[in-house]
């Protein structure tokens, strides 16, 4: 047999593995890599025979499998039409009465196809996985030229999704030759249960009518089964049925597959296919005496840490420039303890599934849009390429659920007199005709894969028709309206409610989940590019308090080019949410744990030194990993007292874990330190192996009350507030948080007239101290512009350029980019200090600039923060001070500017400090 190298030109191609790993022969030649390419704008191909006259000269190279728009192409044109591929080369099988085929990952949006000038097919749709049989075209040990004409006009009926980050164009999945003998095996389904029994439908096509083997070896031949089958001409199902002892569940912990091939063997010879499958059983399950379900993997409940994936890629657009980067995806995510993921409005590549059943993630997969009117031909269209992806992908484990729709997108008649994404004339403009159509999907998918979960739309208008889980979407700042609305939805949830349903419908008991959520669209303008984490933890924190609510789903994976609230940068590089700075080794995974402890309070409360505050606690589980365990509550308070860690209160307690969902801990009670500060209540769940299970905390603004602004520590302190500088000399100059915050661009100083007690007060100052909390400043377009609001339109939506910097609530979250700056101080213009600012960060560490936000809509350069600076005064200058009690205090950036936080902004509960004893 030959292998996917044979007769392959010597330079590397991309792509080389095989396309299908669920579905693989060993004799295909990989047809990736360069072909001659063409536009064809006046339409003029098929008059001039451009399909078959080789003295027609292509204008260009074309990388395969890459989307002519995307830069990996080498054409990297945005160009809407025609387009031709063409390309020579030989190859012969190594059995010649095998038939051959030429197989299409995928290629948008119509296609046809000529091998040595004669036409063989035709194909539409952006997203299927298609082939042609060119066994009677192809002539060995000579060469042959494969030409692909494709249109893609963007027609209000074409399925396509999101493709405004990077247009789809041509052929964007791999493209590779076949071999099979005469009779051959169509694909395989494999449906399982958890006791181990695995049913398996074989489509099989036959030349002609006979016997033959069939067989199937998974395991290393542990599991081994042969039946004898009879064949007649043409298209074949067969059935059968085996059982494995003590089957080895797949899960997202424990991707187990049996891995192994399917034989046909007869006169005809042996057709072989490596293949795998996992033993998996996803359901919606009511537990005890409750009035609703929840998702099950395997019988147990799930809770569905998810995300939204755009699956989009910054050079390849939505084709993965390698293997590794499929890969690397999926492990990105579990890196975050999430455990399923929603490609949105894209229907996978395999090779990306792959990786998720081999590494572990539950996928929630989507068929993609039309943006027109749900007309005929639309319907049509859409219900042909949605038939192609279901049978394409029906094997892979961790895809859990199928989504129909999203958003009413093409659901709407006459769209662009509507919102797409809201409830204006919502009534009007999603007929009922349509709504029907979408119960006939629903339906249809079920009947065609009844092992999954089905969901009619994934909704942001509240408009469910038939679904098998009860789903909606909501993007919103702020902790009190979160709270609020989540409670809200909980509230109207239970069988019969028509909350969340059009037309009449009305809820079943089906689980309750969020299918998007975040912050990026409930502020002002969208979000810009800000901190997500402080916001991320108190809303994953909320969810959690809901029994009835099973998991959700967070936008998004990665930035976007036009939205930027992802766990990672777009080129794959962190994000930093700056938990552990609260709770010694938290991560983001600590929000995403089965077991769970919710802190029932706000992210951060004013409060005064010495109150005694209760804090309510919730456990929430959703595994039995610990049932019928003591496990022991740990916490702490603590706060940052100026540099050094202060603990004020330990203590833990022993409590019982048992049962699913969420119940009610004994409340904490916490005494406030007596002085100003961020005062935070870390709490950790360990199990008696000592280990922890999960963090969370939440933090406490602490006031002096009457008697001001009080910190330990020897001496007096004078408090200045950082708006109240003399003067300054910076270029732009700015104040933000309701003037706690200042910033100066570039070089330049802020200067501070300083008045010590006099002597009668204070008769002697032998040392000083100046402290203060400082950044370096980042210079957004917006700070020399003027900020610009995008319109929220279809564009927007599609994927257009935000213009972030203009955005006036970006201020970019803490990533792996630095900004740096130095401040200098001086006292009299004689230097005494001198420090590095690292960053301009902002992130769940800006605890002051996110509570002393003056709109829950708009943001004003939230969760910003600085780096606590100390200077004494050296003894000589000290004497002077002394005698004179008066100074001029300067804070001098060098060059990247300076941001100086006050008693409301920031990280610590200062102003400009001056202590002196």
């Amino acid at each position: 047999m030959t292998t996917s190298v044979l007769n392959v030109e010597s330079l590397p191609i991309p792509r080389p593995e095989h396309p299908h790993p669920h579905w693989q022969r060993n004799e295909w030649m990989n047809l990736n890599g360069e072909w001659s390419f063409s536009f064809d704008p006046s339409n003029e191909g098929i008059s001039e025979h451009w399909y078959s006259n080789s003295e027609i000269a292509y204008s260009s190279m074309i990388t395969v499998p890459f989307s002519w728009v995307s830069p990996l192409s080498g054409i990297g044109s945005d160009h809407k039409g025609i387009g031709w591929y063409r390309r020579t080369l030989k190859w012969q099988t190594t059995d010649s009465q095998t038939r051959l085929f030429l197989r299409f990952g995928a290629v948008d949006y119509s296609c046809d196809v000529w091998i040595n000038g004669v036409h063989v097919g035709s194909h539409q749709g952006g997203y299927g996985s298609f082939e042609f049989e060119v066994t009677q075209y192809w002539v060995e040990d000579l060469d042959n030229t494969i030409v692909v004409r494709v249109e893609d006009f963007d027609h209000d009926y074409q399925t396509r999704g999101k493709q405004g980050y990077g247009e789809i164009r041509g052929i964007w999945q791999p493209v590779w030759l076949e071999s099979r003998p005469q009779t051959y095996m169509k694909d395989a389904k494999f449906v399982t249960t958890i006791d181990g029994q695995v049913n398996v439908t074989t489509r099989i096509f036959a030349q002609e009518n006979g016997s033959a083997d069939f067989t199937l070896k998974f395991a290393e031949n542990s599991i081994l089964h042969t039946e004898k089958i009879d064949l007649i001409a043409g298209e074949n199902e067969f059935k059968l049925s085996f059982h494995i002892t003590d089957p080895k569940l797949w899960s997202p912990d424990t991707p187990y597959l049996y891995e192994g091939e399917l034989q046909l063997s007869g006169s005809f010879g042996t057709d072989t296919v490596s293949t795998y499958f996992g033993v998996r059983e996803i359901q919606t399950v009511r537990f005890d005496e409750r009035g609703y379900r929840w998702i099950t993997l395997n019988g147990k409940p799930i809770y569905l840490n998810g995300t939204l994936d755009q699956s989009y890629h910054k050079t390849g657009y939505f084709t993965y420039p390698s293997d590794e980067d499929m890969r690397d995806e999926i492990y990105l995510m579990k890196r975050l303890g999430l455990n399923f993921v929603r490609i949105h409005i894209k229907p996978e590549e395999p090779r990306k599934l792959y990786w998720a059943d081999k590494l572990g993630i539950l996928v929630m997969e989507d068929m993609p849009c039309f943006w027109g009117n749900p007309d005929e031909k639309a319907r049509n269209a859409y219900e042909r390429e949605a038939l192609e992806v279901i049978e394409r992908d029906y094997n892979h484990p961790s895809i859990f659920s199928w989504v129909m729709f999203n958003e009413t997108w093409g659901l709407k008649t006459n769209a662009q007199d509507t919102s797409l994404t809201s409830d204006v004339q919502q009534q009007t403009s999603y007929l009922k005709v349509t709504q029907e159509w979408v119960r006939e999907q629903y339906r249809w998918a079920k009947r065609l894969d009844p092992s999954r979960i089905v969901e009619d739309n994934s909704p942001c208008n509240y408009d469910h028709v038939e679904s098998d889980i009860n789903t909606w979407h909501f993007y919103i700042n702020g902790y009190d309206q979160l709270r609020a609305h989540l409670n809200e939805v909980v509230d109207k949830t239970f069988p019969g409610s028509d909350f969340n349903c059009i037309g009449g419908n009305v809820q079943s008991d089906a689980p309750l989940m969020n299918s998007e959520c975040g912050n990026v669209w409930g502020i002002e303008g969208g979000a810009g590019d800000s901190d997500l984490a402080w916001h991320y933890r108190y809303m994953m924190n909320e969810f959690r308090r809901h029994d009835k609510l099973c998991g959700f789903v967070f936008t998004e994976f990665r930035d976007v080019t036009n939205e930027f609230n992802g766990y990672y940068r777009l080129d794959g590089s962190d994000k930093d949410f700056g938990y552990d700075a609260f709770v010694p080794g938290m991560t983001i995974s600590d929000l995403h744990s089965p077991d769970f402890i919710v802190i029932d309070a706000p992210p951060c409360q004013t409060v005064n030194a010495k109150d005694e505050v209760k804090v309510p606690l919730l456990r929430s589980s959703f595994s039995d990993k610990y049932h019928g365990q003591h496990l022991q509550v740990k916490w702490e308070l603590w706060y940052d007292n100026l540099g050094t860690r202060v603990v004020t209160q330990s203590e833990h307690m022993s409590v019982k874990w048992d049962g699913y969902g969420v119940s009610d801990l004994s409340p904490l009670y916490v005494l406030m330190p007596d002085q100003d500060a961020v005062a935070v209540l870390a709490v950790s769940l360990i199990n008696n192996r000592e280990e922890v299970i999960t963090r969370n905390f939440i933090t406490f603004d602490v006031r002096g009350g009457n008697q001001g602004i009080r910190f330990e520590g020897d001496g007096d302190c004078i408090s200045i507030p950082v708006a109240a500088y003399k003067e300054h000399n910076f270029e732009q100059q700015w104040e933000a948080i309701q003037c706690a915050k200042i910033n100066g661009a570039g070089q330049g100083r802020y200067a501070y007239d300083v008045t010590l007690p006099d002597g009668m007060e204070k008769k002697m100052i032998g040392e000083i101290e100046i402290m203060f909390e400082a950044s370096a400043k980042r210079v957004l377009a917006r700070n020399v512009e003027g900020a610009k609001q995008n319109e929220m339109g279809l564009d927007l939506m599609h994927g257009a350029d935000a213009r972030v910097e203009y955005n006036p609530n970006t201020y970019y979250m803490t990533d792996e980019e630095r900004h740096p700056s130095r401040v200098n101080v001086l006292i009299e213009g004689q230097r005494i200090g001198s420090f590095y600012l690292p960053d301009d960060p902002a992130d769940s560490r800006g605890v002051l600039s996110w509570h002393y936000q003056p709109l829950a809509n708009k943001l004003d350069e939230a969760g910003s923060y600085g780096y606590l600076c100390k200077v004494s005064v050296p003894g000589q200058l000290a004497a002077k001070l002394d005698r004179n009690r008066t100074f001029r205090l300067e804070l001098q950036a060098e060059g990247g500017g300076l941001a100086l936080y006050g008693r409301n902004a920031g990280r610590y509960p200062i102003d400009l400090l001056i202590r002196y004893r």
